[in-house]
């Protein structure tokens, strides 16, 4: 499926879609980590934001439950140059495409990460969309344009425990009930 990232600037990129058939508002952002790409989805830090990763092929291990950093994704939509279409790992459950899609985000491959990372670097983050239903590219920079702002945002509230919880020393036995898939990390 076709997809567009536009930016605020006005600048449009034209790529494939992955994961969800959406639209996905966020501040879009960099990272240059060459692996993790699961561990950068699931950061409550990304929370508001579009990911671009700058390393060219992203998805090449798969995804699993171990490799998690909270119970769900946090980025708003996810960037590549070019996605895995067939992930080889003993550990991995699963593709990212269908890891995106399950959780409702939008994702675009096929598009010049390089120049969008020089642009992002030279004018700062900005705000964007990734759509692969609206490919209307006034459209969809206008709706980059006015979309909201993460600056002053309270994010925090989106990613925190839905429960307040006291650390004792039996906290890794009811946090691994809690969140089974991180239980590896918290004993």
């Amino acid at each position: 499926m076709q997809a567009k990232l536009a930016l605020e600037d006005g600048t449009v990129f034209t790529g494939k879609g992955f994961g969800a058939k959406t639209e996905t508002l966020g501040e879009v952002v960099f990272n240059t980590s060459m692996t993790g790409y699961q561990e950068i989805i699931t950061d409550p830090s990304y929370k508001g934001q579009i990911v671009t990763m700058t390393y060219p092929l992203i998805g090449n291990y798969g995804v699993n439950q171990q490799d998690v950093e909270s119970n769900s994704p946090q980025v708003e939509g996810f960037i590549v140059r070019e996605l895995s279409q067939h992930p080889s790992n003993y550990r991995s459950s699963g593709c990212l495409d269908s890891y995106l899609k399950n959780a409702g985000i939008a994702g675009i491959e096929g598009i010049d990460t390089r120049a969008l990372v020089r642009k992002i670097r030279i004018r700062g983050a900005m705000k964007g969309i990734i759509s692969s239903t609206d490919l209307d590219d006034k459209s969809l920079v206008q709706k980059a344009i006015s979309s909201p702002s993460i600056v002053g945002a309270d994010l925090a509230k989106k990613v925190m425990p839905s429960k307040i919880f006291q650390w004792t020393r039996d906290s890794p036995a009811i946090l691994s009930r809690i969140y089974p898939h991180i239980s590896h990390r918290i004993r």
